[in-house]
């Protein structure tokens, strides 16, 4: 009785269930069923291209395919893998266990399928008549020239996220708005059919130019890894800018990466940042550029004015000297630079006080980024007098570059400013912006403000001219370099390193009429700490290959055709 009782209870239990979901809530239950049946399928964009400044491409996306199985819905599995199996480069015996699965509703059979291949994918599906198979589409951010320009351009994941560079700074004008159509099909969302009407199709991102040119990139990232092998050095940084327009032609940092492998590149600490842009360091004698042009631009000394340099001076209470320890007594301006004298850039500095020291570092652009446009930019360290930190001994070590650090990119502008005859310019990476070949926008020059009188870049450029006129290491016949040596301590916990060094040249040409300014940077060479040294001799051979790829004719020759 017991047992028939709960039979009964069980079946009516049953049916009262089957009475709601069937009849209560039959429309609910369809509108699921709709539902899972039907749903917009991506189209997926095209990121827009990056190219250098001639059309050369650097960044570009491309179509790939997944397969994919729904083995229950696969009569065959044995006589599908044979024909798939070549097409897929797999082993036919373990794609057919892959195909044999029926208790899986999907089952992945191969990534990043070439379209090639996936059309032969489809022909297979299309004469075998397998309605569980299936191809889905995407895009994948390739960099045809692996390492070149990575730090420049940083990179896009698999999952379409943008780091760094040209990708990150200007991702909204790249990305594009994937498109989508709506379908029907299974769970598993294998289409059966095109709904009508509901098509939305991709707008594909805009392209861009560089203002790089992917020769100069080349050789000097070719340079660069000369140097770091020659010299033993840890790192590296280059950059050739037109100091004319704030142009970037090259920017090259060591160790590189391939943006096409990043996810195995990433196992190194901070692969991807750019040292351009990003890092900073104490300049050393290269500063003494800025100190030089603030102080002849003010009117405290005038090119041929002397100083008396008797091998030390004390500055709020801080000891400086100079770097080999030497008194040169009585010594003209070109020769403080020509010598790099820590005590005559400290002299320079102290005479013209805080206030006037700082303002003219302020207008060289130190202490703020430059609006380079390019990702991560850092604005340096720069403390100036009634910051809490600021020491008066600051006013003297900062003018031959210590105790203050500076990224690459605010470097060269600086010095670029004077080989422009006093404006600075402003850093820019970006020259136009295209789609389907049809210019969208045009990118110029934007100067920055005055900083020196032209009068003063042009007797500070003879200045420099005549600083490296005797360095053998320098000759190029024919042409007039302007330059600056740099040797930088590197500071370290209690001090400055005793040995390794940041060695630095920086230097335009033809100094008269400039169409690229190159800032060198080493770190920690071993074959010698000295700039003039290790520094020097990579900006002439970059100089010299650079002079015959833009066409630059010798002085002589350009002089006389004015």
């Amino acid at each position: 009785m017991v047992l028939w009782m709960g039979t009964v209870v069980g079946v009516l239990t049953l049916a009262g269930r089957l009475f709601y979901w069937q009849v209560v809530r039959h429309q609910d239950l369809q509108l699921i069923g709709e539902e899972l049946r039907s749903q917009d399928t991506s189209i997926p964009s095209l990121r827009g291209t990056i190219m250098d400044r001639h059309g050369f491409i650097l960044a570009i996306d491309q179509y790939e395919f997944k397969v994919f199985a729904t083995p229950r819905d696969i009569d065959d599995a044995d006589g599908l893998a044979a024909e798939l199996a070549p097409i897929l480069g797999m082993n036919p015996g373990e794609l057919a266990e892959l195909l044999s699965q029926e208790d899986e509703s999907y089952v992945p059979l191969a990534q990043e399928v070439p379209l090639e291949e996936a059309r032969r994918v489809q022909e297979v599906k299309g004469d075998l008549h397998v309605a569980g198979l299936g191809i889905s589409v995407f895009t994948k951010r390739v960099y045809p020239e692996n390492e070149l320009a990575c730090h420049l351009l940083g990179f896009v994941t698999h999952d379409h996220e943008v780091f760094y560079g040209i990708e990150e700074f200007y991702d909204e004008k790249l990305r594009g708005r994937d498109g989508s159509w709506g379908s029907t099909g299974d769970i598993p969302g294998l289409e059966i059919d095109v709904v009508p009407g509901k098509v939305v199709l991709p707008q594909d991102g805009l392209d861009v130019l560089l203002t790089v040119d992917r020769t100069t990139q080349h050789m000097v990232e070719e340079e660069l890894q000369r140097a770091i092998s020659e010299y033993r050095a840890e790192e590296g940084t280059i950059i050739v800018m037109n100091p004319r327009t704030g142009a970037i032609l090259a920017m090259a940092s060591y160790p590189g990466y391939d943006p096409n492998l990043y996810f195995e590149e990433a196992t190194r600490e901070e692969p991807f940042t750019n040292p351009a842009v990003s890092a900073v360091f104490e300049p050393g004698s290269i500063f003494k550029v800025i100190t030089m042009a603030a102080a002849l631009d003010s009117g405290l000394v005038e090119r041929h004015s002397t100083y008396n340099d008797q091998g030390q001076i004390y500055v709020g209470g801080h000891l400086i000297q100079n770097w080999d320890r030497r008194a040169y007594g009585a010594t003209s301006m070109t020769g403080l630079l020509r010598y790099s004298l820590n005590v005559g850039a400290a002299t320079l500095s102290t005479n013209l006080g805080a206030q006037r020291f700082y303002d003219y570092l302020q207008r060289f652009g130190l202490g703020e980024v430059t609006a380079i446009d390019l990702a991560q930019e850092s604005p340096g360290i720069m403390r100036v007098a009634g910051d809490g930190d600021w020491r008066e001994g600051d006013l003297g070590t900062n003018s031959f570059g210590q105790g203050i650090a500076v990224s690459p990119i605010q470097m060269i502008t600086a010095v670029a400013a004077v080989a422009n005859e006093g404006i600075l310019p402003r850093p820019y990476v970006l020259q136009r912006i295209e789609q389907a070949d049809q210019i969208i926008e045009e990118f110029h020059p934007q100067p920055g403000g005055r900083v020196i009188s032209a009068l003063v870049a042009r007797e500070l450029t003879e200045m420099l001219v005549e600083a490296v006129a005797g360095m053998e290491n320098l000759r190029m016949p024919g042409y007039v370099i302007a330059g600056k040596t740099g040797t930088a301590q590197i500071p370290v916990a209690g001090g400055y390193h005793p040995e390794d060094t940041i060695a630095c040249f920086v230097g335009y040409a033809p100094a008269h009429d400039p169409q690229f300014i190159i800032l060198v940077k080493l770190d920690r060479p071993r074959e010698s700490p000295w700039g003039s040294q290790v520094a020097a001799p990579v900006f002439r051979r970059i100089a010299e290959r650079l002079i015959v790829y833009l066409g630059i004719p010798p002085d002589d020759v350009a002089m006389a055709s004015r």
